[in-house]
């Protein structure tokens, strides 16, 4: 079966499952909402980063990218559907591909269109504080923010398929992401640069220091989501349905 069609039945399914809309939706509201109050209470405080408070709302709004690309690949091993997925597409490696393409396309748009809405609403908020952003820090910052975005949700999918559990994936992801960066990060020093969130979310800053840069930061962010799509299509290929 060619890819198109297979690609637009993956599509289908996202978009009939209301479990992963409303993911999407809670990503577009979570990062608006929690940039908007940033925006707000940091006002005062003249060594704040303007770009990152502008979309530090993607803290939580990650939670919910994730939590898209978990559940759109851990449906499928619930009540057969995986089988069903197979019998329709035999080679598991373009059904896979599928996807991973039908979480990765609606992600990235609803990541652009969140890092933009979460710009405005908080650069409303930090008044002149934002006033020294350039056009081009904050495109970097809102493109930035929709390829993290996305790279996270594969992260989560690619745990999802090797795990064959959407729970799984998230019981690691989640605290990882919650407890590595923000309690151990502080202490361990230079190795957590590398990890995953730290690494894509220097995107989000008007000035950053260290071993990485954005795009460098998010190329290490794109090795960890491929380590794991990696991990789970072979999950895929080798186990039994």
């Amino acid at each position: 079966m060619p890819f198109a069609p297979v690609l637009h039945s993956e599509w289908l399914k996202i978009r009939t499952l209301r479990s992963l809309l409303g993911a999407l939706l809670a990503l577009f509201a979570a990062t608006t909402a929690f940039s908007a109050l940033a925006g707000v209470s940091e006002t005062s405080d003249p060594e704040s980063d303007p770009l990152f408070m502008a979309l530090s709302g993607v803290a939580p709004g990650q939670i919910a990218a994730m939590c898209f690309g978990a559940m759109a690949v851990s449906s499928e091993f619930h009540g057969g559907g995986l089988r069903t997925s197979l019998a329709a597409v035999p080679r598991r490696g373009r059904w896979f591909a599928a996807k991973v393409t039908a979480i990765a396309v609606p992600t990235l748009v609803v990541g652009l269109v969140t890092a933009v809405a979460a710009l405005v609403v908080a650069r409303a908020g930090l008044g002149d504080a934002a006033s020294g952003l350039s056009l081009a820090e904050q495109v970097r910052g809102v493109v930035g923010c929709g390829i993290y975005l996305t790279l996270m949700a594969l992260l989560a999918a690619g745990l999802a398929a090797l795990l064959r559990s959407g729970v799984g994936a998230l019981s690691l992801l989640i605290p990882f992401v919650l407890i590595v960066s923000f309690v151990i990060g502080d202490v361990a020093g230079g190795a957590t640069d590398f990890m995953p969130d730290r690494a894509g979310q220097i995107v989000l800053y008007e000035s950053y220091d260290g071993p990485l840069g954005p795009w460098t930061g998010l190329a290490v962010t794109a090795a960890w989501a491929a380590a794991a799509l990696a991990a789970g299509a072979w999950s895929v290929r080798h186990r039994d349905a």
